[in-house]
């Protein structure tokens, strides 16, 4: 067995991919043990890249940056294309005062650490490391590093100090979110159920559930309308799917005319629903099988690039053919296809219409799962080169002496969230399957983390039980607590936010996935989802942004 340690002493490729696959491949069983019942999560491999490095079985550090950048411009990709598609949806949502709480939270965490540093005399490049840790923000880590290699007088020790205090800070950055949320629920007395019940924001956005009415026309003022012609259609946001008129059941076209005593099948979130009913007559029970009808309800999914970012009411074959879309399922979520919404590759859409209609409309839609399974590679290189590009353009603020950059975080993030949301440029179709896009995220970061923790384990150690690391934690855990704590009170007792969102405001504005999975379970509801997306794309923007300032105006020159 002598070639096998040769191997691993040995600075090759074969013995960097070895070690590299051991530290992410035990730190992900990690991953999965729970303390208190919140999994350890990603951080495993953090900590198992630290006892790595602590016992010396590291790889060169060239390699070593090559795979920690490499893994981290494809984390921060995969999360812009992850919560791109629904996030201009949920800033609606009280988008600006969640917004404006998000970045109150991340500058009072600068300041808290810029204060310890002062008062405690910690260095700036274990500060930006504990700002990072304490926030669990991936991307502002590698910001850091970024901009302390661009100081006059970088040294390599200087480089493994973000990453110490990074290992220090993260476990209570994770833990000080949940026990935030808890201590929040206990003092104001919270009712989840209650809570839920009254939040708002899973009906709020376009994204919300579904549901179906059967309203008999009542209205004598709609009697020989047309259904395009009914005057509040376009506002209520619900599409009529089928009419029942006597015995018969019949889709429901732009062109067909309505009578009082009609029957009309209408699909929508609740609330619109209710309101189309004000207008048109009074809901009543139906057993759509009595009725004689030539048609049938198929899921289609959209692959054809021809029709990605048209609305459905533009695409005429549907009249044409007599096809009625009632439901468009993206991403996991399913809504009306009112006027406003377009198409995007891998829309699965519900399409009601007679047999050979439905089929045509299927070939000429795609609904091809062969299609679908494969990742739009080119365009994901595309839009890692553009992201890289802007994070390159210096950007010169007022008053900063040194330009700032988005780097290789903020600049494949913000070209991601862009590429997602519009869709298509051309022939190019920005989509990667959901499966993909989670395999590139988990990848990305377990490069990454694990990089980090072989750069810094050899120091780790000897930080933490002879060195200033329990000092350190004692700091990275008011940089954690303080801006949360202050922010949620003020949420609750002055602006009386739902708790619901404020779970989803503090797992947002701290990145910490961990804390929302925490949210999502103890309130059993989605809203705290809702609110995640609103705050985190323009969060990781501000703190990538500032933790780069902080290394420009206060280290030592």
């Amino acid at each position: 067995m002598n070639w096998l340690g040769e191997l691993i002493s040995t600075d090759s490729f074969a013995s960097s991919m070895i070690i590299l696959g051991l530290v992410a491949s035990i730190g992900l069983v990690i991953s999965s043990i729970r303390i208190f019942n919140v999994k350890i999560g990603i951080a495993g491999v953090l900590f198992t890249g630290l006892v790595f490095g602590h016992f010396g079985l590291t790889i060169n550090n060239e390699l070593l940056d090559f795979v920690r950048n490499f893994g981290l411009v494809f984390f921060v990709y995969s999360i812009g294309m992850q919560v791109g598609p629904g996030f201009l949806a949920a800033l609606r949502v009280q988008g600006l005062k969640l917004n404006l709480m998000a970045l109150t939270i991340v500058v009072l965490g600068a300041v808290t650490a810029l204060a310890a540093s002062y008062l405690a005399g910690i260095d700036i490049p274990v500060v930006v490391g504990l700002l990072a840790g304490g926030t669990t923000n991936t991307a502002s880590l590698g910001a850091a590093q970024e901009a302390l290699k661009n100081l006059h007088g970088y040294t390599e020790q200087m480089g493994q100090m973000p990453g110490l205090g990074y290992a220090v800070a993260y476990p209570f950055g994770i833990f000080g979110v949940i026990l935030t949320m808890i201590l929040i629920r206990i003092l104001f007395r919270i009712n989840i159920k209650r809570e839920v019940e009254t939040s708002g924001y899973e009906n709020d956005v376009e994204h919300s559930h579904l549901a179906t009415m059967s309203i008999e026309v009542t209205n004598p003022n709609l009697d020989n309308l047309r259904v395009s012609e009914i005057p509040f259609i376009r506002e209520s946001s619900v599409v009529i799917s089928r009419i029942v008129k006597g015995d018969e059941l019949i889709i429901a076209q732009g062109k067909t005319v309505i009578n009082t005593g009609d029957i009309l099948l209408i699909v929508g979130n609740q609330e619109n629903l209710d309101k189309f009913l004000i207008g048109l007559g009074k809901e009543i029970e139906i057993d759509l099988s009595r009725f004689r009808s030539n048609s049938i309800t198929r899921k289609i999914i959209v692959t054809k690039s021809r029709f990605i970012g048209r609305a459905v009411r533009e695409i005429g074959f549907l009249q044409k053919h007599g096809v009625v879309i009632t439901r468009i399922i993206r991403s996991g979520f399913e809504f009306a296809p009112t006027h406003k919404v377009q198409l995007h590759y891998g829309d699965r859409v519900i399409a009601v219409g007679a047999p050979d209609a439905i089929e045509r409309i299927s070939g000429l839609l795609g609904n091809s799962i062969k299609e679908l399974s494969h990742p739009k590679l080119a365009t994901m290189f595309i839009g890692i080169i553009a992201g890289l590009l802007l994070g390159s353009v210096p950007i010169r603020l007022p008053g900063v002496p040194e330009a700032v950059r988005l780097g290789i975080a903020g600049g494949p993030f913000i070209v991601a969230l862009f590429v997602s949301w519009i869709a298509r440029v051309g022939p190019l179709i920005w989509y990667i399957p959901k499966s993909a896009n989670f395999m590139i995220r988990e990848m990305g970061i377990a490069l990454f983390l694990s990089c980090v923790g072989l750069k810094s384990g050899d120091r780790f150690i000897e930080t933490l039980t002879q060195g200033d690391g329990l000092y350190w934690m004692a700091i990275a855990s008011l940089i954690t607590i303080i801006p949360i704590l202050v922010v949620s009170f003020s949420a609750r007792f002055f602006f009386k936010l739902n708790y619901t969102a404020i779970c989803g405001l503090l797992a947002g504005s701290m990145t910490d996935p961990p804390a929302l999975q925490f949210a999502v379970d103890s309130t059993e509801s989605e809203a705290p989802y809702v609110i995640y997306a609103t705050v985190y794309p323009l969060t990781v923007i501000m703190r990538i942004f500032l933790i780069q300032l902080i290394v420009i105006f206060f280290s030592e020159k």
